[in-house]
């Protein structure tokens, strides 16, 4: 099979869909890797490298696109990439549909098998493609609300973790799974004043025995989050129904009712946000204001520090790709029922519940479907 990486072209992302490293295990396998000129450079990986590790290298994304038979990236693909998109083509990254049907309506019409890491499932429960993305966001998520908490950046002008005679801020996170576990670890670490909110008590069981008395686990519901929101200084957002539009639990009232000056980071943005006033933001223009309250809304996280977050996606990421790769995708996902609910479009059908329910569209189960098909043709 024949492998694209074509390079990231959303704002600011510096991410790249495979290592040297990943291309050499795909290259052992088999298979060639098509890499377009300069993908690896935001993390420190030069066209040589994939040289060295048996790539070849395009000299445009077209190119890539025009040559794969499976292209393997990081953020959804953008608007012009789709148009590149054709039919039985594997597209195998991240897409957080629920919240835009424009990519959705494109992805349809190329006729493309689009494979989302977000919604890839694991034994016991879980998301194994999209906890090292977590992990990333809801550590960053601490620094980038200290950041934004400078007067300098529209903040109050806190010091999360205060000095002696002065009392710390308040962080609020919502949340308590991969994203809220490890905003906390980051956030006691300040020594902060840390309340986390969740509607699992397991969840919160896990929180307390983790940090212990460092953060306080507070059951979720309307009444709690209202009143730890409104004296919150920060608050981080990192709820998330997989595959759905992120329920929005701190409604534009609320905001209204912060405090001036207080920050509010929306690591679930990517799948519409938590908070009613949320819009997702760049790296470049990472925030705005409402009611004096700062919004973090950026889309993607994790590009800001793509070295860390490149190898970790492909720590998880690379034994999915070989075996798509190795089997072809109808075999691989036939094989693999956790492969299989990464299946958002396929054929110009939506397989994702979650998907088409929360986008109005139609919804086709994702093995019926399979079982339609055509076996697949030598590669």
């Amino acid at each position: 099979m024949m492998i694209g990486v074509p390079k990231e072209i959303k704002n600011n992302e510096y991410r790249v869909g495979l290592t040297p490293s990943s291309v050499r295990e795909l290259v052992a396998h088999g298979h060639s890797v098509l890499v377009e000129r300069n993908a690896g450079e935001g993390i420190g990986a030069p066209d040589e490298h994939y040289l060295i590790a048996g790539a070849a290298i395009a000299d445009s994304a077209e190119q890539v696109f025009g040559e794969a038979d499976m292209i393997v990236k990081v953020k959804e693909p953008q608007a012009v990439e789709r148009k590149c998109l054709r039919e039985g083509q594997i597209l195998f990254t991240y897409l957080h549909l629920a919240p835009d049907p424009e990519q959705c309506a494109d992805l349809e019409a190329s006729g493309a098998v689009c494979i989302a890491y977000e919604t890839v499932t694991q034994n016991g429960g879980g998301l194994p493609l999209l906890a090292p993305m977590s992990e990333v966001a809801g550590r960053m998520s601490i620094q980038a609300g200290a950041h934004c908490l400078e007067k300098a950046h529209g903040g109050s002008g806190i010091l999360l973790g205060g000095v002696a005679g002065v009392a710390p801020a308040k962080i609020v996170i919502l949340g308590a799974g991969v994203v809220g576990t490890n905003a906390t670890q980051i956030a006691v670490g300040t020594r902060a004043q840390v309340v986390v909110i969740d509607r699992s008590v397991e969840a919160l069981r896990r929180i307390d025995a983790l940090v212990g008395s460092r953060a306080t686990t507070v059951f979720s519901n309307r009444d709690n989050i209202e009143e730890h929101v409104r004296s919150a200084d920060l608050v981080i957002g990192g709820v998330l129904i997989p595959g759905a539009a992120a329920p929005k639990l701190v409604s534009r009232h609320l905001v209204g009712e912060m405090k001036a000056g207080s920050v509010l980071v929306d690591v679930a943005i990517d799948q519409g946000g938590c908070f009613e006033t949320s819009r997702a933001t760049t790296h470049t223009d990472p925030t705005y204001v409402i009611d004096g309250v700062v919004h973090y809304c950026v889309a993607n996280m994790p590009g800001a520090v793509p070295r860390t977050s490149t190898y970790a996606l492909n720590n998880a990421t690379l034994p999915y790709a070989l075996q798509l790769a190795d089997q072809g995708w109808r075999r691989a996902l036939k094989e693999n029922a956790h492969l299989m609910h990464g299946l958002n479009v396929c054929n110009g059908k939506v397989t994702c519940k979650e998907v088409a329910e929360a986008l109005e569209r139609p919804y086709r189960e994702p093995q019926s479907l399979l079982n339609e098909l055509q076996a697949p043709r030598a590669a």
